[in-house]
């Protein structure tokens, strides 16, 4: 980021389904601001999600594009959580510059289970994992963080990845909300991310992790044996007085929000990426996938009308496929 504004009291632009990249010099940070509208409703009102499963993959949702939206090059950034709660897998994926698509499975009696009370991401994940791929293409190795979930929610899992992952000093929030206007109810989903990243990097220290089964002897750094940077304790304090409307509330635009937090140290924001809900499946992937398979199991996947048929877990779309056509080019031994 080269280039961009400072944000003056009068600035109330804004818009849904956009990533704003900003900046507060002052106090060493960059981070992004994101808000999503009809992109994630889209998404999660074409499955019909019970609205406890759709309020936690709206959250995974602006997570996610907070993070990939980060991506300097053509790539996709992966979110996928694996566990034995309700809601037994997510996966998000964001396609750099903007593509977005997202998918949960869940078991719908466990939810049902548990009742109408508000329900915290921990009661429906339960204990698994969460892993952030980063995935540039074939001619790059992968890079992938993995968090154990262990009863936080998205936004502690995030910092968490971000402390053993990254090193670097991070704060998050998320929010989903429905919105009723004219008769009809959707949903948004925003998130902010706030990063230190200091020149020095001995300002940017962090508590060492538990030492586990650290040998003894070995030298440790505790929470209470760090001192954190007065601008980061800043920074981070500002960040946690965000209310969760403020995040999803179309009357405060990204703009508004940022001035609010940040007015006196002055803020400056760059260029707004769009974000679009758009899934990467095609009939070109879906044949891939296919042939991908042994003989035997490309031979078990066909119906007993003679077709296979393949539904894209992420929007929906139904392939209808002639096997012929699978096998065609296909030089498998019997």
């Amino acid at each position: 980021m080269t280039s961009g504004h400072e944000i003056s009291p009068t600035v109330i632009e804004g818009a849904d389904d956009v990533a704003l990249p900003f900046s507060v010099e002052a106090l060493d940070v960059r981070g992004r601001v994101v808000r999503l509208g009809p992109s994630v409703d889209t998404i999660l009102r074409r499955h019909g999600y019970p609205d406890p499963v759709a309020r936690l993959l709206g959250e995974a949702a602006a997570l996610t594009v907070l993070l990939g939206s980060s991506l300097k090059f053509e790539g996709r950034f992966q979110f996928q959580t694996k566990s034995d709660g309700p809601v037994e897998m997510i996966v998000v994926d964001f396609e750099a510059p903007d593509r977005l698509r997202a998918t949960a499975r869940f078991d719908a009696e466990r939810v049902k289970a548990l009742g109408t009370t508000p329900l915290k991401s921990a009661d429906l994940i339960g204990q698994g994992h969460l892993a952030m791929t980063i995935d540039q293409g074939n001619d790059f190795s992968r890079y992938q963080g993995v968090v154990a979930l262990e009863g936080q929610s998205l936004e502690e899992a995030a910092h968490q990845y971000f402390r053993q992952s990254e090193q670097i000093p991070t704060q998050v929030r998320l929010a989903v909300a429905e919105q009723f206007a004219n008769g009809t109810n959707s949903y948004r989903a925003g998130g902010l991310l706030v990063q230190f990243l200091p020149q020095s990097i001995d300002r940017a220290r962090l508590a060492d992790l538990p030492p586990g089964d650290i040998p003894e002897g070995h030298a440790h750094l505790g929470e209470g044996e760090v001192r954190e940077d007065d601008a980061w304790v800043e920074a981070r304090s500002l960040v946690n007085t965000v209310e969760d409307h403020e995040l999803v509330d179309p009357e405060v635009s990204s703009e508004r929000l940022l001035y609010r937090l940040f007015h006196e140290r002055g803020v400056r924001v760059f260029e707004a990426q769009r974000i679009h809900e758009r899934c990467r499946c095609s009939p070109e992937r879906v044949l891939g996938m296919i042939r991908s398979f042994a003989p035997q199991e490309r031979r078990d996947m066909v119906a007993e009308d003679g077709r296979i048929g393949i539904t894209c877990e992420f929007c929906s779309r139904r392939y209808d496929i002639d096997p012929a056509e699978v096998e065609a080019g296909i030089d498998d031994p019997a």
